[in-house]
């Protein structure tokens, strides 16, 4: 399988570095120096590529600002340039362009292939380019989440489908086991509310308002009490218009139009538009006859009893009641009165809605107890794989008697779920603790690696882990900065060699300080400072024939002129091309 390959990396006025580039192997890079050279600068400048924090201390004193490129060869098809031109990058011929620029007040930006990105496109991109570790990884290989997770990723499918369905059936189960406390803890407060919305709707019920009765007997209390102004004044307007059979000799509307009327029918046939005229005049009277008329009604049916007044009035003050409580108006207090028996309906059925909660609870309690049984049948299948494994690599790294194993275990939780006859505490990721167990020579009892791996122990352990991953979960490119700390002697020949051996089927930089490992790289890199303190261009040098050996014997004895050191420093490059 072909993978992608950091090429080389420029870093401008980052820490000491003034202006350096740093041109990779595809196999085994080793980058060394002097401590304080700003070797862990490279490892610096590649987590601000891959979307690292930015960090404005590292810009270097008196820049503007720190910029890293870098320039990362991509096969065709990679999931990584896919996602990198979904964002908008272009490849240049096969490679993508990647920089990263902070300033030294703390802003900063990120281009991919030629084109600006959020920062977090690029730490997308990284899970499938790089896999950095250094001090702080080995420190998180302690965390027991941590743990549980590499066991996880090592297992592949064989965990990721159960653990898929478990997650379901725990996210559910919380979202019922949420709703039903909060009905049964507020069952109260639900019943108050409950009381309180019977009460408004029996109040109402017993009024018995009709949509828009406010509006009709606001109007009729307005009519009746003018009771008698208003028959007054349609009696005068009838007498106006029809006349007063009081006053005979009385002059009415009704009569004057007639007599137009009549006058104009006399002599229309003469003149077409005094025929209309009259005709118009003719509809008035008839006009004039429906009003009278309808004066002679209004007039007859006003009721001015008391009675009915005082009844309305009453009707109205019983209306008033319900408005005051439940709304502006009677329309308003019907919608409230609809609303509040759907939430009464609601609140009557807690106990039903309990019950079913109840049942779904202890339903999906037995569900997630059997999907956390497979998922703990799938890791201690895994364990036993993956334990045989990283113990076999211990062995290619001096520690041929070393022994891990994981420790899987439950803690028992009368909250939790039943498991294998037991009722165990449960969590998002399942019911187990996986702990990592080392048992570094015969007869020692495993213990955890925190306690039981010294640094230089955990370092081969967690390079081991690493290489048994490479087998199963290829990442194209591992940094390791100090991965060797704490290692000497033997143990660091066999790490040389055993990251020589990850190199032929991924990229690999390490960031060593000793010479047994730097004399398997295919491309050893010299940092060095000038003699103003900064790393410039020319400070960071491949390395090559005698520059190398002298660089090696430095490393070994401290004087690059020593010939002893150079003796050995030969011998370990001619021991690490024998190996390869």
């Amino acid at each position: 399988m072909v993978l992608s390959v950091l090429e080389e990396m420029r870093i401008r006025s980052l820490g000491v570095i003034d202006d350096a580039v740093v041109e990779l192997s595809p196999g085994f890079t080793a980058v060394t120096g002097e401590t304080g050279a700003g070797k862990t600068m490279v490892v610096t400048s590649l987590g601000l590529l891959l979307g690292g924090r930015a960090d404005p201390a590292l810009v270097r004193i008196g820049a503007k600002n720190a910029v890293v490129e870098g320039r990362i060869a991509m096969p065709d098809g990679a999931s990584a340039a896919v996602r990198a031109e979904e964002a908008g990058a272009e490849l240049d011929d096969g490679a993508l362009l990647i920089s990263r620029t902070v300033s030294a007040e703390g802003r900063s930006r990120a281009h991919l292939g030629g084109r600006s990105v959020p920062v977090g496109v690029l730490a997308e991109l990284a899970d499938e380019l790089v896999a950095v570790h250094g001090q702080t990884d080995q420190q998180g290989l302690l965390k027991l989440s941590r743990q549980r997770a590499a066991l996880d990723r090592y297992a592949g499918d064989a965990v990721a489908v159960p653990l898929a369905k478990y997650g379901e059936a725990y996210r559910r189960l919380r979202a019922v086991a949420v709703e039903l406390d909060e009905i049964v803890t507020r069952a109260r407060e639900r019943a108050q509310e409950a009381d309180l919305l019977r009460y408004g709707l029996d109040e109402i019920a017993g009024v018995e308002p009709r949509a828009g009765e406010d509006v009709e007997l606001a109007e009729e209390a307005e009519r009746l009490g003018h009771a008698e102004a208003l028959a007054s004044a349609a009696t005068a307007a009838h007498a106006a218009l029809a006349g007063n059979p009081e006053d005979p000799e009385g002059v009415d509307a009704s009569t004057l139009v007639a007599g137009a009327h009549r006058a104009l029918e006399a002599v229309r046939s003469h003149d077409p538009a005094l025929a209309a005229l009259a005709d118009r005049i003719g509809e008035i009277g008839i006009l004039l006859g429906d009003v009278a008329g309808e004066l002679a009604g209004y007039a007859d049916d006003l009721d001015a009893d008391p009675l009915r007044l005082a009844a309305v009035e009453e009707r109205r003050a019983a209306l008033t009641a319900l408005t005051r409580k439940y709304g502006e108006d009677i329309a308003s207090v019907l919608a409230w009165a609809e609303q509040s028996a759907q939430r009464l309906t609601e609140l009557d059925g807690d106990d039903e809605r309990i019950e079913g909660l109840t049942a779904e609870r202890d339903a999906l309690r037995v569900e997630l107890g059997g999907l956390a049984q497979a998922l703990t049948d799938a890791r201690q299948e895994a364990a036993e794989r993956f334990a045989a494994a990283v113990t076999a690599e211990l062995g290619s790294l001096a520690m041929p008697h070393a022994r891990v194993s994981f420790e899987i275990r439950q803690t028992e939780d009368p909250e939790g779920v039943e498991v294998g006859g037991r009722t165990v505490a449960y969590g998002p990721s399942g019911v187990d603790e996986v702990e990592l167990l080392l048992a570094p020579h015969p007869g020692a009892p495993p213990r955890p690696i925190a306690k039981g791996a010294s640094g230089g122990e955990l370092s081969r352990v967690m390079l081991a882990v690493e290489v048994v991953f490479a087998g199963t979960d290829p990442v194209p490119t591992y940094l390791f900065d100090e991965v060797d700390a704490g290692v000497g002697g033997k143990a660091a020949v066999e790490i040389g060699r055993r990251l020589a051996r990850l190199a032929r089927s991924a990229q690999v930089v390490v960031v060593t300080h000793l010479p047994q490992v730097a004399a398997f790289a295919d491309r050893q890199l010299l940092v060095e400072k000038t003699n103003d303190g900064s790393v410039t261009r020319s400070g960071v040098k491949v390395l090559e024939g005698e520059d190398r050996v002298r660089e090696l014997s430095r490393m070994l004895a401290g004087q690059e002129d020593s010939e002893t050191a150079r003796a050995h420093a030969e011998e370990l490059l001619a021991a690490a091309r024998a190996d390869a």
